[in-house]
């Protein structure tokens, strides 16, 4: 079946930590080697001008874009050297278990969105559409497939209770940098309540008519790329790359993207701040479990 928009980005995988005005580290260094310096004891309102603001790289592409929350969530780049850390302690601990030949099912490929913004707000690439409609790309689409169907592939013989022991130790070793509740919690909720906001309901309202005009019939633009019509991911027929043509097309007559970026930004900046303390924290856990990924 073909993923949903949403959930082709998990927001546990694909953070950015990037915002406009401040400086945050890096699993390499570089220019971004250390975040800011926030006062985690302001709460509140008052605390806004100590959230990290959103960031627009390519105005035209909204996978360069960062929402305020990505500050405070681990970047792919340490996600992966985190992944990596704790696949290596995890192997090394089941050899010295006994079970040499264990094999961790396969990690699957990347599909779809490539960022937290990247596709957020649906579709967005015309070429891509001209040819898949609402479907990531064949090759990416063929590579999660495969992965899927390998799926666990362990001879070992290794029981339950050695793998539970070793995923124990390997957590309390290399802690995951999957986001705090409090983080995804925001997430949801604010994109959520981005539907709701005037300008946002206007643009979709202004995308529906766009819509109507060229002959098809949806009140908001997650309806068309959920439309059940398009789930399969084996088929991508013209009537779907057709809808998904009209659709980016009137997406950009009614600027729906930036506007709902805008509007989730702010929402998210208001949120945070009522909880900056625990926001603080969180991006505080994952700088740590990212250094002891590092130090393996």
């Amino acid at each position: 079946m073909k993923l949903s928009l949403r959930a082709v980005l998990p927001l546990t995988a694909l953070a950015l930590s990037i915002g406009a005005g401040t400086v945050y580290y890096t699993v390499d260094g570089g220019v971004d080697a250390q975040r800011p310096n926030l006062d985690v004891s302001v709460q509140g309102p008052a605390a806004e001008a100590e959230v990290a603001k959103s960031y627009v790289g390519d105005p035209d592409d909204p996978a360069t874009w960062r929402l305020p929350i990505e500050a405070y969530m681990a970047t792919p780049v340490q996600a992966r050297v985190v992944s990596s850390a704790r696949d290596e302690l995890f192997d090394q601990c089941m050899q010295e278990a006994g079970y040499p030949d264990w094999k961790p099912a396969p990690d699957l490929p990347q599909i779809g969105g490539k960022t937290l913004t990247d596709w957020r707000y649906g579709i967005h690439e015309a070429e891509l559409a001209s040819t898949r409609g609402y479907h990531p790309a064949q090759g990416e689409q063929e590579a999660y497939d495969a992965a899927m169907t390998e799926g666990a592939v362990d001879e070992s013989g290794a029981p339950n209770s050695a793998v539970s022991a070793c995923a124990t130790k390997v957590d309390s070793d290399v802690p995951t940098v999957q986001p705090e509740g409090i983080v995804q919690q925001v997430s949801g909720e604010a994109f959520s309540d981005s539907r709701k906001n005037a300008e946002v309901v206007a643009a979709f309202a202004k995308w529906s008519a766009c819509m109507t005009g060229k002959g098809y019939s949806y009140k908001a633009p997650m309806d068309a790329n959920d439309d059940p019509r398009f789930a399969d991911s084996t088929e991508v027929s013209r009537l779907e790359i057709d809808t998904a043509t009209a659709d980016i097309s009137c997406r950009e007559e009614a600027d729906v993207t930036r506007k709902w970026f805008n509007a989730e930004s702010e929402i998210q900046r208001a949120k945070i701040s009522n909880h900056l303390k625990e926001f603080n924290l969180a991006a505080e856990t994952a700088k740590q479990a990212v250094a002891k990924a590092q130090a393996v």
